[in-house]
């Protein structure tokens, strides 16, 4: 029996049939982490110095941008540099620092949906009250839940899963899962295979059915209401709708791939929906937003009719 102790490191298996392939992996991945950088970095920007947008809605997806920054930020260098690299090895240590990053990057996003969900509600269904229950003190609040609490839960994930003793260290993903390492242990699993399914039943179940109940009311308040507010409910909540469902689907292909044997499969499709469930979300999520949200698109190309005066300002050149 191979124990912890004997363990260092663990091998990740895809990486050894990228083959002729890798420069094209690796071109992929550093174009689109590129684009992610730059777009999220640029509405982040724009939402901080613009004051028009210093308001709930705003204030959530800055959340949600800095979230898909640290996401692809704790993984893509990571990625790159196994790609290029002829041994595909990665600490125990570190292994277990990307399923941090990857799963409180997941937790996250749904939480901050959820939130947005809730904004949503209150600005359409209770228009009256919305600013008087959206203070600051409220959003600072929930976004402040929004992050404590994927960090909590997956302090407490990974600290039942790192004494595990371990028959193993191949794993069979592109990025360390915490269900891969579980997979290859020597002892009893049941705690943490309950766990691992209370942590999704928190992060993914309860997140979904908050926001189907939240849009099922805007849904009615926008058929029962005026044209010009289905307008407005529509042209607010069809990049989140759309943001939620790209990322559901990314995160179900990986779900899928932890949890049943893909051995048949080949690891071709395995690396794809991985680069899927880290790429598109990050670069979906800007594009949506600052091709779909008015405000944004108005703040952006202000920013930019006034950039030669900011930098004549700062330069002091006439």
């Amino acid at each position: 029996m191979i124990n912890t102790t004997e363990i260092t490191h663990f091998t990740l298996s895809p990486y050894f049939d990228t083959g002729a392939y890798r420069y094209l992996y690796f071109l992929i991945i550093l174009t689109s982490y590129a684009a992610i950088i730059c777009a999220n970095l640029l509405l982040i920007v724009v939402i901080c110095v613009n004051r028009s947008l210093h308001e709930p809605m705003y204030m959530f997806l800055c959340s949600l941008f800095v979230n898909e920054l640290y996401g692809s930020t704790g993984l893509f260098p990571f990625l790159l540099l196994q790609i290029l690299s002829d041994v595909h090895t990665v600490s125990v240590s570190f292994c277990f620092l990307q399923v941090f990053c990857v799963y409180t990057y997941a937790c996250v996003e749904f939480i901050n949906f959820v939130v947005m969900s809730y904004d949503r509600y209150y600005a359409i269904c209770w228009p009256l009250q919305y600013k008087s229950c959206m203070t600051l003190k409220t959003v600072t609040t929930l976004i402040s839940l929004t992050w404590l609490l994927p960090f909590i839960m997956i302090v407490v994930l990974i600290s039942l899963s790192a004494p595990l003793q371990l028959c193993g260290n191949v794993i069979n993903k592109v990025f360390c899962g915490n269900y891969a390492i579980i997979k290859l242990a020597c002892s009893d699993t049941r705690v943490h295979n309950i766990f691992g399914l209370i942590y999704t039943f928190i992060s993914v179940i309860i997140p979904l059915v908050l926001i189907l109940y939240t849009y099922v009311r805007i849904l009615k308040v926008c058929f029962s209401g005026s044209k010009q507010t289905r307008q407005k409910a529509v042209s607010t909540c069809t990049p989140h709708l759309a943001s939620i469902l790209n990322f559901f689907f990314g995160c179900c292909f990986q779900i899928l791939q932890s949890r049943f044997d893909t051995s048949g499969v080949p690891n071709v499709f395995g690396i794809l929906s991985s680069l899927y469930f880290l790429t598109c979300q990050p670069l979906f999520t800007p594009l949506l937003y600052g091709l779909k949200m008015t405000k944004i698109r108005i703040a952006y190309s202000l920013a930019f009719k006034d950039y030669p005066n900011v930098l004549r300002a700062v330069t002091g050149i006439s």
